[in-house]
């Protein structure tokens, strides 16, 4: 059986050493010839075979990560646009974006400071974002893809595998938050292992059906647990400590402030590498304003109003000692039981918030299978719904194992995730805009899938390798604090984030001049 490659290339995703049929295709519209395959026999055979049925029955996208071309777009209605915003509404206002809001008072800051921390990186983090999805409806491709013209062919891979580690682990932190509001739902009959199970396969099966029933779900998922923050907001401000100073002075208040800061805005800029995969369905003439504007603040004023209701409760344990203590010593579920009331609305409203850590869960589910099929053809074979269920076993297996250690999990990962995103963002800006003219005319976009027709990637992996030697002089972790850092005060002070922004913006021009004057792409 001969498939056609007219819409997006398909085949390209095949090895060439796949046994390929009697007849020679013709050459599709960009004057490439494709590869033909059999589809009889063997194993991803039978299985590209029964996504292609299901593709057909249940739409679950059996050719996920072809270029959507302009042909097989259509006009959005003002609804449908709105979802650049809500998605991430959805995504974003979480019990872990709460959970994040208790570091500040972990860090010995004050309430004042917290706040505006949180709202001024969430925003800067939400811009990262926001520039990155413009990519996604102008070019008709998924972000890894996008990101092929500035990285190359070969560094992009480890674009890929990042991304696709950096999905699962939000979608960890996600089910381990979740599980703990499920067991306190249910007085501790529910384990919290038995929670993170629940959490994920319900994430697993919104996420297999593919794009359209994600759209559609995080479009009205948010309505619930805005009206839960509000509530949250209005039962524990009066408690709120807005008067006693931050415990860290000096130095060491500096220090407290930029971990903090990288904490969140890793948070907010973490959605970068794969804001795209969303918006390739929008007509390629979508104002890139509108797109930017409506993630970048889809994302900064959800996570704020989740982050911001953290920091309020954890500076009312002072006043509360048995929310301390239900915070200390039971978890963050039981916590939030303490502070909502009548206990009966209270368990109502936790279960509720149960459902906050799957809207997490089916983002990154989807992002992390498309980023692994583009980690290699052959991995390109296997289809989405495999990969799907890998990102499921994976997602399992940490959150069972960083189950106990939550708030330290979230503040390693977290910042860990703006490190490499701020290089991959400066990398697609300075591409985009210096040596493409900031015009997309200047994108072979017919060849996203051929080596031949993208950069070899050197300039990148050179600044990229810059940035990587930056996080580590900057950094400020558990398990490692840079020399930069730990001149920060006494327990050192995060600086990775600016470090890299300036090195890989510095780095990447003359790299990438130098590889287009020798290689000339």
């Amino acid at each position: 059986m001969e498939l056609d490659l007219e819409k997006g290339h398909s085949m390209a995703d095949y090895t060439a050493d796949e046994k390929a049929a009697p007849e020679v295709p013709s050459k599709d519209s960009s004057g490439r010839e494709p590869v033909a395959i059999s589809q009889a026999g063997g194993v991803l055979s039978r299985l590209r075979n029964l996504e292609e049925r299901m593709d057909r029955k249940l739409g679950v996208e059996s050719e996920a990560i072809n270029r959507k071309r302009a042909e097989d777009k259509k006009d959005v209605s003002w609804i449908e646009q709105l979802t650049m915003a809500l998605l991430w509404a959805s995504g974003t206002m979480n019990t872990s974006c709460f959970a994040t809001g208790f570091l500040g008072w972990e860090f010995g800051l004050s309430l004042k400071q917290s706040i505006l921390i949180t709202i001024f990186a969430s925003i800067l983090g939400g811009a990262i974002t926001g520039y990155c999805a413009t990519f996604g409806a102008a070019t008709g491709l998924r972000q890894i893809s996008v990101s092929r013209y500035s990285f190359g062919w070969w560094p992009n891979k480890l674009i890929a595998l990042l991304n696709s580690i950096q999905q699962m682990g939000w979608a960890a932190v996600s089910c381990i938050t979740g599980g703990l509001a499920l067991t306190a739902v249910s007085d501790g009959q529910v384990s919290l292992v038995l929670g993170v199970i629940i959490l994920a396969v319900v994430a697993l099966l919104i996420s297999f059906v593919g794009l359209n029933a994600i759209l559609v779900y995080e479009r009205y998922a948010w309505i619930i647990f805005f009206v839960i923050f509000l509530i949250i907001f209005g039962e524990t401000g009066k408690y709120a400590d807005n008067t006693t100073p931050a415990s860290a002075t000096g130095a060491t208040l500096t220090g407290s402030i930029l971990s903090l800061f990288a904490i969140v805005y890793g948070s907010s800029a973490s959605w970068c590498t794969m804001a795209s995969d969303y918006y390739v369905h929008y007509p390629a003439n979508v104002s890139r304003v509108k797109v930017f504007l409506m993630t970048t603040f889809g994302i900064a004023i959800p996570t704020s109003i989740g982050m911001v209701a953290g920091c309020v409760v954890a500076s009312s344990l002072k006043n509360k000692p048995e929310w301390h203590d239900a915070y200390e010593n039971q978890g963050l579920g039981y916590l939030i039981q303490e502070i909502l009331y009548p206990r009966g609305f209270a368990k109502f409203l936790l279960a509720l918030l149960v459902l906050s850590g799957i809207n997490t869960n089916v983002i990154s589910i989807y992002s992390a299978a498309i980023s692994f099929q583009q980690l290699a053809r052959p991995f390109a074979r296997i289809p989405r719904f495999i990969w799907t269920l890998f990102c499921f076993a994976c997602i399992l297996a940490l959150a069972v194992g960083g189950r106990e250690k939550l708030n330290e999990y979230l503040q390693n990962f977290l910042s860990l995730l703006g490190y490499w995103c701020t290089s991959y963002a400066i990398i697609l800006f300075e591409e985009h805009f210096v040596f493409r003219k900031g015009k997309f005319e200047n994108y072979d976009l017919e060849g996203w899938n051929e080596p031949a027709s993208l950069p070899l990637g050197i300039g990148a992996a050179v600044a990229f390798g810059l940035g990587v030697v930056s996080w580590c002089m900057g950094m400020d972790e558990t398990w490692f604090i840079g020399p930069l850092a730990k001149t920060i005060g006494d327990s050192g002070g995060d600086v990775a984030n600016e470090i890299t922004f300036v090195v890989t913006a510095l780095g990447y021009l003359p790299a990438r001049y130098l590889e287009l004057k020798f290689f000339g792409r």
